[in-house]
């Protein structure tokens, strides 16, 4: 059996194809890049049609190419908290809305939960610009046409391509909607977002698997059979991928942004620990959850870097960071993209100090990085303090698994925790099947993550490396 694994980020859509055992299968990956809007106002927005067309090209190369033979499940890892309105006939009335996007904001006199603490350990989310609490009354003021319902990405894709598409209880954390305990959409939330449940998506049940529309199995045969599980939001996947699957392992993930993330195994039904002021939970199925941080900066710091200062490249790039020692560059805040949940900080926060003429780009970017570094520490001292011990640490995604730089700075940042490094770039396609198979046991074994990063000092040159993700 083989295994299709989808993974519907923010910067691209990738479909890879991996054995029984989650290997990768020679070549057998189709990648696209996504355009995201953004602008000074905190616009983040993406084109449905335009990501339906890539995912739609990336299932063609692989048919074409005879990689799907013997694929008997689809796996699929998504971002989370993104939403689309749709009008009656399910046609996109806007473009989708994702967790970059810091404009949403109470409508009318709006006074938020009656009991914020509360709301908090239900939902695992705050009433904040970044969940559908907020955003579905502000798109309603926006929009200049009547809004039939509300979908994320993931809905919408699958919708157009599968027989059916509910949400799945991972995606429905992400919303901020959901009650983590009992898998039903909370009524506090719910009435704050001004919904009604038909304007919201079914919730997928337990045993859900979609399969494909019998108008499409003539483009795509192979696939015509197979069963499609619930989308897991990345978060999720990516601590799975990572191997990060109990409290002893805290991964940190860095693609187009960056997060922290500890996962513990709760059923649905179960009291939840208590959950500090700062931090979320979402749920990865219903037997698990992920507890932590998310920044809206990662790897799109090095994408406009590398865009506005005429960075190095490739092993020149690693020969100027080598010079840097960990630690150091110019101090920066490197909020540019404002905050996620719950911090309120607007796009353009970001900020460069302490310039002179001697200042490089590479001094720039090493501060960028540093930021990101310090950023995570700061929070994972708190994660740290829900399970009253120190943990691991393992680092995952494109972003880090291109820098040995940024590298070295999080372990330096998060000494003297052992910090190990996954070198898979797929993290969230891989922990996405490994959900889908059911096989968290396999996880560790799988990522390899006992194979710590190889240690370069800070005065000589690391690898040349492929260019970072944006």
């Amino acid at each position: 059996m083989n295994i299709l694994a989808l993974d519907l980020g923010t910067s691209s859509v990738r479909g890879l194809v991996l054995d029984g055992d989650t290997r990768p299968l020679p070549g057998a990956l189709a990648r696209r890049t996504v355009e995201l809007a953004i602008g000074d106002d905190g616009t983040g927005t993406l084109s449905a049609p335009d990501y339906l067309a890539s995912l739609v090209e990336c299932l063609d190369e692989l048919t074409e190419a005879g990689h799907l033979r013997d694929v008997d499940l689809v796996a699929i890892s998504a971002q989370w908290h993104s939403v689309l309105p749709l009008a009656r006939d399910g046609a996109p009335l806007g473009p989708v809305i994702t967790w970059l996007d810091t404009r949403p904001a109470p409508v009318g006199g709006t006074a938020g939960p009656a009991d914020p603490d509360g709301f908090h350990q239900r939902t695992g989310c705050w009433w904040h610009r970044s969940y559908w609490s907020m955003r579905l009354p502000w798109l309603r003021e926006q929009s200049g046409t009547s809004i039939s319902r509300f979908v994320g990405l993931p809905e919408y894709l699958l919708g157009e391509l599968l027989e059916s598409a509910p949400m799945s209880v991972s995606q429905a954390s992400g919303t901020g909607l959901l009650d983590l305990r009992t898998l039903r959409w909370d009524e506090e939330a719910v009435t704050l977002a001004g919904a009604r449940p038909q304007d919201l998506p079914s919730l997928g049940a337990l045993d859900w698997h979609g399969r494909l529309r019998a108008d499409l199995a003539g483009r795509w045969p192979q696939l015509a059979q197979a069963r499609w599980s619930p989308p897991v939001g990345d978060g999720g996947a990516s601590n799975v991928g990572s191997g990060c699957v109990d409290p002893s392992r805290a991964a940190v993930t860095v693609g187009t942004s960056a997060a922290v993330r500890l996962m513990q195994r709760i059923p649905a039904g179960e009291p939840m620990p208590r959950l500090p002021e700062r931090l979320w939970r979402y749920r990865v199925d219903h037997d698990h959850v992920v507890t932590g941080a998310a920044y809206a900066c990662g790897g799109n710091l090095f994408a406009w870097a590398d865009r506005e200062l005429r960075l190095p490249r490739g092993a020149d790039l690693d020969a100027a960071l080598a010079l840097v020692p960990t630690g150091g560059g110019r101090p920066a805040d490197p909020r540019l993209g404002g905050d996620r949940a719950p911090g309120l900080a607007p796009a353009g926060t970001g900020e460069l100090r302490g310039l002179s003429f001697s200042t490089t780009s590479v001094d720039i970017l090493a501060g960028l990085m540093q930021g990101v570094c310090e950023l995570v520490a700061e929070d994972l001292a708190v994660l740290e303090s829900t399970v009253d011990k120190p943990v691991g640490v393992v680092l995952g995604g494109g972003a880090v698994a291109a820098s040995v730089w940024w590298r070295q700075a999080f372990a330096a940042a998060l000494a003297p925790r052992p910090v190990s490094h996954q070198r898979n770039p797929e993290i969230g396609a891989t922990g996405a099947a490994l959900v889908a198979l059911g096989r968290f046991g396999d996880a560790i074994d799988l990522a390899g993550i006992g194979r710590t990063d190889e240690l370069v000092l800070p005065t000589t040159a690391g690898r040349s490396h492929l260019q970072y993700p944006s």
